[in-house]
């Protein structure tokens, strides 16, 4: 495997894209192991409209064998309350062996957009984050990789993004949620809460300064590289001969 560590330390701007290409293809190395020994994992998007969450993803879909990870986006769903509990829907997104979920987007809308807009009774948040912590360390013990990224962006460069998308016609049918700006006391207070409240010993939260898009990838996708490295066998699975038996 080249060594992507050396190749992405001392990023300057136009050093930056060559970064990205050493990321994309160190993760595709990666993700065989974890496609061979049958681990799951879980990768996390989360942060306000206009973090560059999205460009971020763009990169990791470009590394991984798209048979093998599967991209869930999160919105408000009304129908929540009509399907019980409502941590249902991402109990059936859960990985299988081998295959990893990335949520754009995930449960933690509930402490954050939700609850800024107020579609979160603050009487039920603290239940709220014992109920997440729990349905994390339930995954992590089952054996499950969980990588949580938070994507935050300054003011100045979340009104320009937006403004640029509120342009776009197009971008403006396809995207309809409320947005949450990163100058609202209550996003804030909301924010620290989810750090204070589920950065947890085994569900950290690795933060990203989003206001430049591709430094923003760069440090996603080695938090990822990272976490995939330190978590999937390094060695292939032993061979078994046809009675059946590891060799």
């Amino acid at each position: 495997m080249r060594d992507w560590i050396t190749e992405c330390e001392g990023l300057t701007p136009d050093s930056t894209l060559d970064a990205l290409e050493a990321l994309r293809e160190h993760l595709s190395e990666l993700q065989i192991p974890q496609i061979v020994h049958g681990r799951r994992a879980m990768i996390l998007f989360e942060g306000p409209q206009g973090s560059a969450k999205r460009h971020a993803l763009r990169q990791l879909s470009a590394s991984f064998d798209p048979c093998h990870f599967t991209v869930h986006s999160t919105g408000y769903d009304r129908r929540e309350a009509s399907e019980g509990h409502w941590l249902a829907r991402f109990w059936r997104a859960l990985p299988s062996a081998g295959n990893t979920s990335i949520f754009f987007r995930s449960w933690y809308r509930r402490v954050l957009d939700d609850r800024v807009l107020g579609r979160t009774d603050e009487a039920v948040l603290a239940r709220t984050f014992d109920e997440i912590n729990e349905f994390e360390a339930q995954q992590r013990d089952y054996g499950t990789l969980i990588v949580k990224l938070y994507f935050d962006v300054s003011p100045e460069v979340q009104e320009r993004r937006l403004h640029e998308r509120a342009t776009d016609p197009w971008f403006a049918v396809a995207h309809r949620d409320k947005t949450v700006s990163v100058t609202d006391p209550a996003y804030r207070r909301a924010l620290d809460d989810v750090k204070a409240h589920s950065n947890t010993r085994w569900s950290p939260w690795v933060m990203i300064d989003g206001s430049n898009a591709d430094e923003a990838a760069v440090a996603a996708l080695t938090a990822i590289s990272e976490a995939w490295a330190k978590t999937m066998p390094a060695e292939p699975p032993r061979l078994v001969n046809s009675s059946g038996r590891a060799a």
